[in-house]
């Protein structure tokens, strides 16, 4: 039996992978050791540029010093109580998020999968027999099965079947087809105000809208999944307060949390009364350590004015890419939302983030040619330059046909 002391060399780490963890990812050859900010360090010494950090979970950056100092604190307190206790950290936590929203109730799980399982398992409760629910294509909620149907992504799909009932999908931005859809059976309109794994797709003027009205024509639940786009990103605390449409249910994952794991699913009061006792359970959902951190990530935010921050960052963000986007034939769209940037190519996008991985920046690339960037809030305005000019670089030399 072996303990875990120093850090492996990457190689080693990558043989120990291949022996040991199952391969359901496709991995860089790099075994990460430390993060500070936006930046980050390889078992070797190398440093990167990090304009993707924790897939979008690491919001304040890699190990934000009030979220540590709170976890730490909390830790060494209360680890772990089931939640037929309650706890006071949980409740201030739900307060502070519903204080900021739209006045809902919480629940509280693990992750944004969990977070849209529960919306499905409430908006069919709410229904009362009622059971469809319509999303929309290029859409993208996670990996559970339920989660996974509401998925409209056939490529995701491929060998699980069979799914869950009750899911219909429209096209992204098509307020006819989504009406066109709803029936007497259907119950809720699951949606992403941003497209995120979709490309970072903004929704056209009175989309959003346009389905709340549609839902209170028809006694329908407008849920929205902001797993990605909430807690800041977009420059509001939440997207849905960008676009001025209020949900009935919303759900939060990825940054929630300062990069520890943690989700939560906020609905009105009237609605979140239908998720009753015994109906769903998270058993490590709203923990000490979750809650400490989340309130600290709330903290931040606020206390250093990053959302102001978050919207300066896209302006520059935007200006710079959408000025290469004008000398380089190769850039189709520029989009960008507060700190949720998307820069869709007409070639294929794997070679920029091998090449900016080579040049030591982390980007991902999402839709086979879409570069996305999700930013810390509080990166510094000569690393926006920097990764800026690096990626630039890339895509100008990027082949052509």
């Amino acid at each position: 039996m072996t303990t875990a002391t120093a850090s492996l060399s990457s190689p080693d780490t990558v043989e120990l992978f291949k022996k040991y963890v199952i391969g359901n990812y496709n991995r860089y050859p790099v075994n990460l050791v430390r993060g500070e900010g936006s930046l980050v360090w390889d078992a070797e010494g190398n440093r990167y540029l990090d304009f993707f950090p924790g897939w979008g979970c690491n919001l304040l950056g890699h190990c934000p010093p009030h979220v540590v100092q709170a976890v730490q604190e909390q830790v060494a307190t209360l680890i772990h109580v089931p939640n037929t206790w309650h706890m006071d950290v949980q409740g201030q936590w739900a307060q502070m998020l519903s204080e900021r929203s739209f006045g809902g109730q919480a629940f509280f799980c693990n992750s944004g999968a969990e977070a849209n399982e529960a919306a499905i398992k409430l908006a069919r409760l709410h229904g009362q027999g009622k059971y469809k629910i319509i999303t929309f294509t290029g859409g993208f909620h996670g990996r559970t099965l339920g989660a996974l149907t509401a998925t409209a992504q056939p490529k995701y799909h491929e060998g699980l079947g069979p799914l869950v009932a009750g899911f219909l999908y429209a096209p992204y931005g098509d307020l006819g087809a989504a009406t066109k859809l709803v029936d007497d059976e259907t119950c809720a309109i699951l949606v992403e105000p941003i497209q995120g794994e979709g490309g970072v797709q903004i929704p056209p003027a009175g989309f959003l809208a346009g389905l709340r009205k549609l839902c209170d024509k028809h006694g329908l639940l407008l849920m929205f999944d902001e797993v990605q786009t909430g807690c800041g990103r977009t420059g509001h605390w939440f997207a849905y307060q960008k676009f001025g449409v209020e949900p009935d249910v919303m759900t939060l994952a990825k940054a929630l949390c300062g990069g520890i794991a943690g989700g939560a699913l906020l609905a009105r009061p009237d609605v979140g009364k239908s998720l009753r006792p015994g109906m769903h359970a998270a058993t490590f959902g709203g923990n000490p350590i979750a809650a400490r951190a989340g309130i600290a990530t709330l903290e931040v935010i606020e206390r250093e004015g990053l959302l102001e921050q978050a919207k300066l960052l896209g302006e520059r963000f935007a200006k710079k890419f959408k000025g290469l986007q004008a000398e380089c034939d190769l850039i189709r769209e520029v989009r960008v939302a507060g700190v949720m940037i998307g820069i869709e190519l007409a070639v294929d996008g794997a070679a920029v983030v091998k090449d900016c991985l080579s040049r030591k920046l982390l980007v991902n690339c999402t839709h086979g040619n879409v570069i996305r960037l999700l930013p810390a809030m509080n990166l510094t305005e000569e690393q926006a330059d920097e990764g800026c000019e690096i990626l630039a670089d890339v895509i100008r030399t990027l082949p052509r046909g």
